[in-house]
């Protein structure tokens, strides 16, 4: 469905982002984007969805291709007609509009009648029905657990082949991110909807995700299946704050014992 090959990123002609980032999200499949906050995760997935150009990034070698199609030269809404979309981090809502209004924006790019739209937003608020309960509520004013759930929800109103999910857990009580993880696993399964997510949580990430890369310094430094990157002693160590000995305290997370097998 995706493959992004050897990528170079380079933000106001000068600083170097991505240093030949490479991955593959298979059809139908949740593939997780791991790693620190600024390793490169959202880089990759506006260069995606070609949207680096409002900040003035670019990208200068590799190839990315979406569903077959080179995306180079697509605008975001050419791409969005594709079946690829991205969800930014953060929640973009449009505050002033209800709930309602927002997830009907999803549906700009569509060209159905309002019969076939009215049945999606329904199937939308099928898996969402906190939202539903809130739909004439303006959307500056609902939660952010809420607001996300919207956001994804306006997604699947373009009705995508690909969400790109940036940041999903972010600012969110641990509750509300296992709904609207369960949810993503959901609409992966039931409607076919691929995902690649980018996520700094990456415990819960790797429980969902079909395969997973590690980010640093925007550089792919490991990949595998989501349950061999969670039992992987790095990762344990430097992502999930346990080793071989079990969880860690802060303290010892300062001093390493062991160095990263990849530097």
């Amino acid at each position: 469905m995706l493959s992004v090959n050897n990528i170079e990123v380079i933000y106001d002609h000068v600083i170097l982002v991505l240093k030949g980032t490479s991955l593959e999200v298979p059809k139908g499949s949740i593939v997780a984007l791991l790693g620190a906050n600024g390793a490169g995760k959202t880089t990759t997935l506006k260069a995606i969805s070609n949207l680096l150009n409002a900040e003035r990034g670019e990208v200068t070698k590799g190839s990315i291709e979406f569903d077959g199609i080179q995306v180079h030269d697509l605008s975001p809404n050419e791409l969005v007609k594709r079946g690829c979309i991205q969800v930014m981090e953060g929640r973009h809502v449009f505050e002033h509009l209800t709930v309602e209004e927002n997830l009907l924006t999803g549906t700009y790019t569509r060209k159905e009648s309002q019969s076939v739209i009215a049945t999606d937003l329904e199937k939308v608020y099928n898996y969402f029905p906190r939202i539903k309960e809130r739909k004439s509520s303006q959307a500056g004013y609902i939660s952010g657990g809420e607001q996300q759930m919207m956001v994804i929800g306006r997604a699947l109103m373009s009705k995508p082949k690909m969400i790109l999910l940036d940041e999903p857990s972010m600012g969110l009580a641990p509750q509300l991110v296992e709904e609207i993880f369960e949810i993503v696993k959901d609409l992966n399964e039931r409607e076919g909807v691929s995902f690649l997510l980018a996520e700094q949580n990456t415990n819960i990430a790797l429980r969902h995700a079909d395969y997973g890369y590690v980010l640093e310094n925007g550089r792919v430094v490991m990949d595998g299946e989501g349950k061999e990157l969670r039992e992987n002693e790095d990762v344990k160590e430097f992502y999930l704050g346990m080793g071989g000995s079990g969880r860690k305290s802060f303290r010892d997370l300062k001093n390493y014992r062991r160095r990263k097998r990849w530097l």
